[in-house]
């Protein structure tokens, strides 16, 4: 059976946890062939690591989008950002290539999310969203087709991972303190690399405008805890997760693709 051609954007840790399970054969219906980031360096990197395996097939670091696409790959893994989505995704759906994302974020734009499913449905291509630091998804989605709902979303942090904020405040590496109260929407506007889960409890569920969100942060406090909530008059499910790291969002676009080539998906 012919492969499927890969290609990642975005070539930062998640992108390299990736690649070690490409290495280690967890991927093995797929041929990764391009590796694409702002800084030419760790696109090298990423490629580097996969051609010093001898798997026989060779992958490009490429010095822009444009030479991604034009090798049209199936599929394109993003694990850069919600702009970097925004920028290529529409070109990319029209080209051929699905696509595999972690910056699901963007879709918080509903004109964005809107013209991304009318491209996909018109071209015959897909967005995977990944379901990063959480789970649930299938629940969530389940609870709200039964009928009206609400549904939460609460998120505990370190300070220092709110540094590069504009609510960061020196006080809160010895206070806990509830930094944001909001919808999905502005919470990814405040937040655009920190929250992009949330879009995507929202998309699965009730939509970004309807989906509130509060992010805590605690002192000391290691890696995110998330808990999501729905009800309905049937059915009230809660999910909680907790990551250390982030490893978790990486191994989620691992088990994406498995279930993409599966012939029994979870």
């Amino acid at each position: 059976m012919e492969k499927k051609t890969l290609a990642i954007v975005g070539c930062g840790k998640l992108a390299a946890l990736v690649v070690d399970a490409y290495n280690s054969n967890l991927l093995p219906e797929y041929k990764l062939v391009a590796t694409y980031s702002r800084s030419k360096e760790k696109a090298q990197h990423i490629a580097d690591k996969v051609n010093t395996i001898d798997s026989g097939s060779t992958c490009t670091p490429c010095a822009s989008i444009q030479d991604v696409l034009a090798m049209k790959p199936d599929y394109i893994i993003e694990t850069a950002s919600p702009n970097a989505l925004k920028e290529f995704a529409l070109d990319a759906l029209k080209n051929g290539s699905s696509i595999v994302t972690l910056s699901m974020g963007a879709f918080a734009d509903q004109a964005f999310y809107e013209d991304v499913a009318k491209t996909a449905k018109k071209y015959g291509t897909k967005v995977h969203i990944a379901s990063g630091a959480i789970g649930g998804l299938d629940v969530l989605r389940t609870a709200s087709l039964m009928g009206k709902c609400e549904a939460s979303f609460q998120t505990e942090k370190s300070p220092n991972s709110l540094r590069k904020y504009a609510i960061y405040e020196e006080s809160l590496q010895h206070e806990k303190k509830k930094v944001f109260e909001g919808n999905a929407i502005e919470a990814i506007a405040l937040f655009p690399t920190s929250v992009n889960v949330s879009v995507a409890a929202s998309i699965a569920s009730v939509g970004p405008e309807n989906m509130q969100v509060s992010i805590t942060s605690t002192p000391d406090f290691v890696g995110d805890n998330h808990r999501i909530e729905i009800k309905n008059e049937q059915v009230h499910a809660v999910v909680n997760v907790y990551s250390a790291t982030a490893h978790i969002a990486g191994w989620s676009i691992v088990n994406t693709l498995r279930n993409i080539v599966s012939p029994i998906v979870f």
